[in-house]
């Protein structure tokens, strides 16, 4: 039977050599909480003792088109991070502590070594993040994907108690908001990215970007989650925004209550010279660009005006604007 299915396409013993190989990797993940061992048809996970009463707070999410050039360039070994980072960042704006995380790795042709490297920076940005890779799934589907592509997806599962819960209610014309630094364009506006830059020598850095672009546009996605968790012991943080697709017009009215918007401050933070230079390739407008690219802030933070700076100086970022009364609930950039 096995010799049928090889032939089809679809190698067992393959999908075996994966599950060996990336067993030490799933294991540096665990943490308290993590019920059983890899191999089973579920991952477990315990809240015994842990919380008084939680909420469940789930996320899932993709990379995007950024796969596509870490298979061009035969990256394999960051793009797990930024799959991690897009799920756990969006669980943690709500308070929440990402507790395990899922992955889905599809491809045409299963090549183990390949799919080792994509599940060792899966197992990375859960150690950054503080969650357990409590299961997966590896599918080999011949004639799906093109030859030497693959597809990722992942789901995480965190906890937060119901009366922490941070949920933008408290907000109020006139707090502050904090942007926190990104890496670099994260997993979101891919597609433009490419359609622009796709030409140019991935291995050179001839725009003052520090690294070569490839280098600089496969970069991970930043993990806010412990950072943000240490510093709600200190802060009252009333409202976060994770800034990816949609940009700061999509993503910050997300958190403000009703009748409320933003006021951002352009020059308040600094702009990472890849987005200089994706605006000058597609000569975009400031709308374009502020509705699709993170510009240099990949999270967002509303604080109380009276502890804004603190918080901005030990969070390592920057007060970008405040909130105003807006019937029209937008984030404007001034």
């Amino acid at each position: 039977m096995s010799d049928a299915y090889k032939t089809a396409g679809v190698d067992i013993e393959a999908g075996d050599e994966v599950v060996d190989r990336i067993k030490r990797h799933v294991r540096s993940t665990y943490r308290p909480g993590v019920v059983g061992d890899i191999g089973g048809f579920g991952g477990l996970f315990s809240l015994m003792g842990r919380y008084k009463d939680p909420l469940l707070v789930s996320g899932t999410d993709g990379v995007g088109t950024k796969l596509l050039l870490a298979q061009r360039l035969q990256r394999h070994d960051t793009i797990g991070v930024d799959l991690v980072a897009m799920c756990v960042n969006d669980v943690v704006v709500c308070g929440a502590e990402p507790l395990f995380f899922l992955d889905y790795f599809a491809t045409g042709k299963l090549r183990p070594a390949e799919a080792e490297q994509v599940v060792a920076g899966i197992a990375e940005g859960c150690r950054q993040a503080g969650c357990a890779l409590i299961g997966g799934e590896t599918a080999e589907m011949p004639g799906m994907y093109a030859p030497g592509h693959y597809d990722l997806a992942g789901f995480c599962v965190g906890a937060v108690e119901r009366a922490e819960m941070i949920d933008g209610s408290r907000i109020t014309p006139g707090d502050a908001i904090v942007g926190l630094p990104s890496s670099g364009v994260h997993s979101n506006g891919f597609s433009l990215v490419r359609h622009l830059l796709d030409g140019l020598p991935m291995d050179q850095d001839n725009w003052g970007l520090g690294a070569p672009l490839g280098e600089v546009l496969l970069r991970p996605t930043a993990i806010y989650v412990k950072q943000l968790l240490d510093l709600r012991t200190r802060y009252d943080l009333l409202g976060m925004a994770h800034i990816t697709g949609g940009g700061f017009t999509g993503n910050v009215p997300r958190v403000l209550p009703p009748g409320m918007g933003a006021r951002l401050h352009a020059g308040s933070w600094p702009v990472l010279p890849i987005f200089d230079l994706l605006r000058a390739k597609g000569n975009l407008t400031d709308a374009e660009m502020y509705r699709t690219f993170n510009n240099g802030i990949g999270m967002i933070v509303v604080v109380r005006p009276d502890v804004a700076d603190a918080f901005a100086k030990e969070a390592g970022g920057y007060r970008m604007g405040e909130v105003v009364a807006d019937p029209e609930q937008e984030a404007v950039v001034v």
